[in-house]
Parts: C-alpha cells; structure tokens; sequence
C-alpha cells in the first residue's frame, strides 16, 4: 500500500512540473506592453516601451525608439524554455535582448549580454 501511495505521489508531481513547464514557455506570458530598463549603457539608463502579442502560434515585438511615438517592429521574437529573446535595430544599432519571468508583472535580463534589463508590465 505504501509503494502505491509513493506512486501517485511521484505521478502528481511529475504532472505538476510538466504543467509549470508548459506555462513557462508560454508566450501569453510576455504579451502585452512592458517599460524595459536597461541599465549602464554609455548614454546612461534608458527605458524602452516594448509591446508582444502572438498570433496563429507567431509572437510579435514592437518597440518605440525614439521620442516620436511611433511603433517600430523587432526584427525576431522567440521564447525558448521560458526566455524571450528578440532582436530589433534601436538608434542605428542592432541589439538583442533576452528576459526571464520575476513574478506575474516583472522580468530581468540583459541587453547584448551585457547590460543588465529590469521590464515591469504596463498595467492599463
């Protein structure tokens, strides 16, 4: 009776990590607008509205660049094991970026492996 109760408990925890894991690498996660911060770059902090959304299993990033407004597209989005990365050009220069889930509406990760990166959910 025991080794059968040992059973179910191994069972219910493997089901349980494979769900997490399903919701780590979900890209509802990121979709929505974030204010992402990076830090020490050679012109100082800079903070850079980003926006993702994903459509027919495609995620999307949008970010504006400069004081205009204006929407511009990233050139790749991917998330792999839970880690979006992307690609985009910002001010003549090609970057990426990768970022990892805090909590429910805050990431950390870096710019060009380099800078480190705060991103907190817009909350509309």
């Amino acid at each position: 009776m025991k080794t059968t109760k040992s059973i179910f408990t191994c069972v219910l925890l493997l089901i349980a990590s494979l769900s997490f894991a399903a919701q780590a690498d979900s890209p509802e996660y990121f979709e929505g607008k974030w204010n992402v911060t990076i830090y020490g770059t050679p012109e100082g902090d800079a903070t850079i509205p980003m926006r993702f959304e994903t459509k027919d299993g495609v995620t999307k990033g949008y970010f504006i660049g400069d004081p205009s407004g204006v929407e511009s597209e990233m050139s790749s989005v991917n998330i792999i094991d839970g880690v979006l990365n992307a690609a985009f050009n910002i001010t003549g220069y090609d970057v990426n970026i990768s970022m990892s889930k805090v909590d429910d509406d805050n990431t950390s990760g870096s710019l060009l492996g380099m800078f480190n990166l705060e991103g907190a959910r817009v909350k509309e």
